[in-house]
């Protein structure tokens, strides 16, 4: 019997996929799950006196796995290991070497950045040496981190809380989330406004819109420098909107030009999860496990099994002459020639890029995402579509728009006018950068310097000035990347790993640090400055790059981060006390056992307590009272979250009141009826304030805003009532759950 070749991966998908490229009647194919050995979790695991010399062990319950390995490599010609083409792919392979006996500078490694027939079989054609450079870059990095965490959370343990534990990385993300807190805490909001006309030419066009930007030379802004001016109240505003009713309006200036706009890069890891995150509204975590799937390879019918993008964890925009050749060609056939450049678009590398392999593309442009649909969940076809899409249109010419801006003067006023109109889609055609908003053309008509205009209507707008915004997993995760915090496996392990350990929530998909983040954070930038300092950590990030080319030994690198920290960690230790972090006392009693229940901090948001657990269990949600009474029935409007975290608002009383809204309820009431007013914020960040009668005088005004508050809110008005059926339904069906496992007991015990 001939004796097959064994390939080691890291996925029983992966295993599946590769299986049929290369045959079973040559090739065995198993999975390692993962790591199998990693240092131990019950002890420090380096030995610091012998150069820091790691102690593995093989990972508990994994001892099945590795007996199975070990009898197939027994049996094998050959034996490769085709783990991930990262640092943390070589360092497993590099295990594997240890565990099946295999030498280390033996040719046995395989890497391809797609899994498809080619790649695979040219890899196989091309075995490698395991890259001990990049081993000691993965092992630099865990046993920071194993130093780190190790001898810095019974620290947190003995003066803060049991349970603790403190991060290289992840502590810096803490304190950036901690530090953008505390600019929105102390940021104060101030109010200002805006005034918006509509003009037509004379005598007959059609109406285009217009925004005052000047009076008396003097320019509107919203923090007015000395020269400037800022409309800072409705009183101001008015005053303007009745000077300018009678006063003649013509054209002073006209400027055309012409605006391009190029196509972005084709995805790394960090813009893959910045794109997924605002057009599809994933989490990182979950953008890289619907990218894992897309990777490892999905069955498309009688094609069985097939990778369908490159390896997603890269931070290069380079593509393949293969890939290239195969989109022009895509693009030339299905859209012409004149999308098509010259020359294939080329991208520049991050700063900090490694360019280990390929950008994220499809691995076969032919894959469209019509062809594919029927075989891919919900989850997977959108990612899928946004990964086509970008590439193909990373190599499209760019869009071209006309421009046109007119100036128009009427006495010491001066307005603007803005047109745009597409010329040529480019990229477009395909791709939109543009967060999934449709771009529209906004066409003025056809004016000449000297035209006089006739005023049709003006609008005073009122606005408020916006703190600066939480992050969000996109813009979080660009700041890391800016910043040299991280690589791209990193990222998303990051985010999940500070939502574990409490330090920080994400509430309406935005995060906000916990009480015992900023008494965390407080304590590590008091003792340990260099732990959350981001020009330290990216420094570190660098030179663990620099292990990974063989430019830096390891152990110099540990031995130069390890004796400064171990002094500072014996300082810290005598000079911290206990540091304690008090519960909030709400005013709500408990009713199963009288005390006053305690604000807790919880991986979804805050809730209450019974401050006599593990005697008392009971909890409740905290309820935000906005202090405004509901129209219909005189009950208090709390604010609501959606079983996402998102915000709402509706009536106490539900479901006997069904009363509800997406917008915001406040205290001040609407000067025509004296009702309570609403501020809605639009998805551009303007924020506007409206009258919550339907009926009253001002809004029934024919106004462009009437008729889209009108448009939301029946809109939101039916959104929000099923949430809450949703809701009620769930609970309903909890509560007869609990009914059926009491009567079963019941029933048990007779």
């Amino acid at each position: 019997m001939n004796k097959k070749t064994l390939v080691v991966v890291e996925s029983p998908t992966k295993a599946k996929t590769i299986e049929k490229y290369l045959g079973n009647k040559k090739y065995t194919v198993m999975a390692s799950m993962g790591h199998l050995r990693d240092l131990p979790k019950s002890q420090f695991g380096i030995d610091v006196e012998h150069d820091f010399a790691p102690k593995y062990i093989n990972i508990r319950g994994k001892g099945d796995l590795i007996k199975a390995l070990k009898k197939e490599a027994k049996k094998a010609e050959k034996i490769y290991l085709a783990s991930d083409p990262d640092r943390e792919g070589e360092a497993i392979a590099w295990h594997l070497a240890y565990i099946l006996g295999i030498d280390e500078h033996e040719k046995c490694r395989i890497v391809f950045n797609e899994i498809t027939k080619p790649a695979i079989q040219e890899a196989v054609k091309n075995p490698k040496a395991i890259n001990i450079d990049r081993v000691d870059a993965q092992q630099a990095r865990r046993m920071l981190d194993r130093i780190v965490g190790y001898k810095l959370s019974p620290l947190l343990w003995k003066k803060i809380r049991k349970g603790l534990s403190a991060g290289r990385v992840q502590s810096v993300t803490v304190k950036m989330i901690c530090d953008r807190e505390k600019e929105i805490q102390k940021f104060k909001s101030e109010e200002y406004w805006t005034v918006d006309f509509k003009f037509k030419k004379k005598p007959r066009s059609n109406m285009f819109a217009a925004e005052l930007i000047a009076i008396d030379d003097k320019k509107l802004m919203i923090s007015a420098k000395k020269e400037d001016i800022k409309i800072d109240s409705k009183t101001q505003a008015d005053e303007i909107c009745a000077a300018v009713q009678d006063v003649d309006f013509k054209v002073t200036e006209i400027k055309k030009r012409q605006r391009q706009r190029k196509a972005p890069a084709p995805f790394t890891t960090s813009s893959l999860q910045q794109d997924a995150a605002r057009k599809l509204g994933f989490t990182s975590r979950k953008t890289m496990m619907v990218a894992q799937q897309l990777y490892e390879g999905i069955s498309l019918g009688r094609k069985g099994p097939t990778g369908l993008i490159t390896y997603m964890r890269t931070d290069s925009t380079r593509i393949s002459d293969i890939a290239l050749t195969e989109a022009r060609e895509f693009i030339e056939v299905n859209f012409g020639k004149e999308y098509l450049p010259e020359k294939p678009n080329v991208y520049a590398a991050g700063k900090s890029s490694q360019d280990a392999h390929e950008a994220v593309r499809p691995t076969n442009i032919q894959l469209t995402p019509a062809f594919v649909e029927q075989y891919l969940t919900k989850e997977q076809l959108k990612l899928y579509k946004l990964i086509w899409q970008r590439f193909l249109g990373s190599q499209m010419l760019p869009a071209n728009y006309d421009m046109m801006s007119v100036t128009m003067q009427g006495g010491k006023y001066t307005a603007k006018a803005t047109g745009s109109k597409l010329k040529f889609a480019g990229f477009t055609a395909v791709y939109n950068d543009s967060d999934n908003k449709k771009e529209k053309d906004i066409i003025l008509p056809d004016l000449a310097e000297g035209d006089e205009l006739s005023l049709q209507k003006i609008e005073p707008l009122q606005h408020f000035t916006e703190p600066p915004a939480r992050y969000n997993d996109a813009s979080l995760v660009k700041t890391l990347e800016e910043k040299g915090i991280g690589r791209p496996s990193t990222y998303a392990p990051i985010i999940e790993t500070v939502l574990a350990r409490g330090y920080v929530v994400r509430s309406d998909k935005k995060f906000e640090p916990t009480d015992l983040g900023f008494v965390v954070v407080d304590l590590l930038e008091k003792y340990f400055k260099d732990i959350v300092d981001e020009k330290f950590t990216a420094e570190l990030e660098y030179k663990l790059d620099e292990i990974a080319v063989g430019k830096i030994e390891k152990n110099d690198l540990l031995r130069e981060f390890y004796v400064p920290f171990e002094k500072t960690l014996e300082h810290a230790e005598e000079e911290i006390g206990e540091v304690e972090v008090p519960d909030e006392v709400s005013d709500v009693q408990c009713e199963l056992c009288g005390r006053m229940m305690v604000v807790k901090q919880g991986r979804y948001g805050k809730f209450l307590a019974c401050p006599g657990f593990p005697e008392c269990r009971n909890t409740k949600p905290i309820i935000k009272d906005t202090g405004v009474t509901c129209p219909k029935c005189g009950g208090k409007i709390i604010e609501r979250r959606t079983r996402r975290g998102v915000v709402f608002y509706g009536c106490e009383n539900y479901p006997q009141c069904d009363y509800v809204s997406w917008d915001m309820p406040l205290t001040t009431v609407c000067k025509e009826c004296g009702s309570f007013l609403f501020r809605h914020r639009f998805k551009n960040g303007r924020t506007i304030l409206y009258c919550s009668n339907d009926d009253c005088a001002t809004r029934k005004e024919d106004t462009p805003i009437n008729k889209e508050i009108n448009k939301i809110k029946e809109k939101q008005h039916k959104a929000a009532l099923a949430k809450l059926e949703a809701a009620r339904a769930k609970e309903a069906e909890k509560a007869e759950q609990e009914e059926n496992e009491t009567t079963d007991k019941t029933e048990a015990g007779n």
